[in-house]
């Protein structure tokens, strides 16, 4: 598995996808939506259903409640660590987000869909992070399992098996 720095940014294998995934257990959701139409919440239901616990992360909803999680103001306020820091932020945002993931001790710096920060992903990368930019792990974990094409829709393969991440 090539190290964090030699990661191509524009063309994620597969295998360093499913090795984040397969590793990541507690992510940080830092711009999490209670709307249930906001592509974060329908990110966050799916990752707590697949067994994840997901941490929602919004200053404006502090104390509040997100599919039942306590919604916290900033990552400095997170008891304990977390594997991953999810965004669902501006780009420009992202900078500040890296410093916050390094000093709770994130090991993964994950940027959604349209979201990409070269300097942010390398100050992550020095610091020992992986990181991904332009996906979401809710789509990616899906496609790696099967339950998603490519394309966004169900693969339409019939089987008994739930195929492993």
């Amino acid at each position: 598995m090539p190290g964090p720095a030699s990661v191509d940014h524009n063309s994620y294998p597969d295998s360093y996808i499913r090795e984040i995934l397969r590793n990541v257990r507690s992510i940080a959701m830092v711009g999490a939506s209670a709307t249930w139409n906001r592509p974060s919440n329908f990110a966050m239901k799916y990752l707590l259903k697949k067994g994840f616990k997901v941490i929602p992360v919004n200053p404006g909803a502090a104390g509040q409640k997100i599919c039942g999680e306590t919604v916290f103001p900033d990552l400095s306020s997170l008891s304990g660590t977390v594997d991953m820091v999810d965004i669902f932020r501006p780009a420009e945002d992202a900078p500040e987000l890296v410093e916050e993931a390094i000093k709770i001790g994130a090991k993964v710096f994950w940027m959604q869909l349209e979201i990409r920060h070269a300097e942010a992903a390398k100050r992550a990368e020095e610091a020992g992070l992986q990181v991904v930019m332009d996906r979401c792990p809710k789509i990616e974990y899906a496609r790696l399992t099967g339950e998603l094409g490519w394309n966004g829709i169900n693969t339409g393969v019939i089987s008994n098996r739930r195929k492993r991440l």
